[in-house]
């Protein structure tokens, strides 16, 4: 490819409820020049294209065709994910994903391997562990401060989206359920304080074959759940320590955005990885109350990986919410079904680098592109 500078022309692709927070944050971001918003509903793309300053809305295959779209943001429900990325390749963009990157092992290893043989990039969601949370409670525990981390504990519980999202459909069917749809945040954020997973042990199933849309002009209707809705695993890291985790949305009981990491000197108990922002506590033996380590960086939150991403275009650096990451983290999580429905614990044969933190002062709201 022609070697480009200055900001990065961007085009979204989806114009669902998690459109508005991108949209937000990407046209925010001088290093970025969002171009258009794309989607089935062609009424609904402009109407968020306009909300939000985006100069056309338009279908997916004139956006695909824009020469000057480098990088597609993919917006798309996750059992669009890999056609939608495939496409943006073949059209010779870059590509940023909701997660998860693909639904199938074979899939999502098409995709990154066309990405490979095209010369171009593919990084996925979740960029959560890149808010200044996350980053300020990675750096504490890269410092030592709890020493070496051992053990895990990270609880997703809630009583389901359908209470609350209009479409929720979606999130009950293959792609989505607790496991699918949250345990990318949490399994991302273990994978970048312990390293890649090796093996999974899990057990899990659904309270209901059925579930009722709660709010929005379709209450009422009635629509069928097709995968575990709580599912509990260990998890074991190649590189030594395990984690307990369970993610449901069957419990009546709100329980969001809990992870506990016991090091060989103490226990921290890190921010929401569905979050960009919060505190760390770290409770150390000598100490009566627990020490709050305030969150320090940035303040963006969804888009920054797509930044990320766009910046290490530039650069020629590697972006840190890498496809093969995301990859891994897929892989991770069918072994987890595979090990639900055999009985026995799953072997997770893919790897993945960790990506190093980002720096304190990074900007996102710096020009740093020319």
């Amino acid at each position: 490819m022609t070697a480009r500078s200055g900001p990065v022309g961007v085009g979204v692709i989806g114009a669902g409820t998690i459109s508005t927070t991108y949209l937000e944050n990407l046209t925010s971001f001088p290093d970025l020049r969002v171009l258009a918003v794309a989607d089935l509903d062609r009424e609904r793309a402009a109407a968020q294209a306009a909300a939000h300053g985006v100069p056309r809305s338009c279908d997916v295959a004139e956006l695909l065709a824009d020469p000057e779209v480098e990088l597609v943001v993919n917006l798309t429900i996750p059992a669009a994910h890999a056609e939608i990325g495939v496409a943006a390749l073949e059209a010779g963009k870059h590509v940023w994903s909701e997660k998860p990157l693909a639904l199938d092992r074979p899939t999502g290893r098409a995709l990154l391997d066309l990405a490979r043989a095209r010369g171009l990039r593919v990084a996925c969601a979740p960029d959560t562990v890149l808010g200044s949370g996350w980053q300020t409670a990675r750096r504490a525990l890269e410092a030592d401060r709890i020493g070496t981390p051992r053990t895990a504990l990270a609880l997703f519980q809630t009583a389901g989206p359908e209470s609350w999202h209009p479409a929720p459909e979606f999130l009950y069917q293959a792609g989505g359920g607790p496991l699918l749809d949250m345990g990318p945040y949490y399994l991302t954020a273990l994978v970048g304080l312990f390293g890649p997973i090796g093996r999974v042990t899990a057990a899990g199933g659904r309270a209901r074959e059925t579930r009722v849309i709660g709010s929005g002009p379709r209450a009422g209707a009635e629509f069928a759940v097709t995968v575990p809705t709580t599912v509990t695993a260990l998890v074991e890291f190649t590189g030594g320590g395990c984690a307990q985790v369970l993610f449901s949305f069957d419990s009546a009981l709100h329980r969001v955005g809990f992870v506990e990491v016991s090091g060989t000197r103490g226990t921290a108990v890190l921010p929401d990885p569905n979050g960009f922002g919060g505190p760390t506590r770290l409770h150390l033996p000598d100490r009566a109350e627990p020490e709050v380590l305030e969150a320090r960086g940035h303040s963006a939150s969804r888009g920054t990986g797509a930044l990320d991403l766009a910046r290490a275009i530039r650069s020629g650096e590697p972006e840190r919410a890498s496809g093969e990451l995301a990859y891994h983290v897929l892989d991770a999580m069918l072994a987890v079904e595979e090990s639900i429905t055999r009985g026995q614990p799953v072997e997770v044969a893919s790897t993945a680098d960790v990506p190093p933190p980002l720096p304190p002062d990074w900007d996102p709201r710096a020009s740093s592109l020319w």
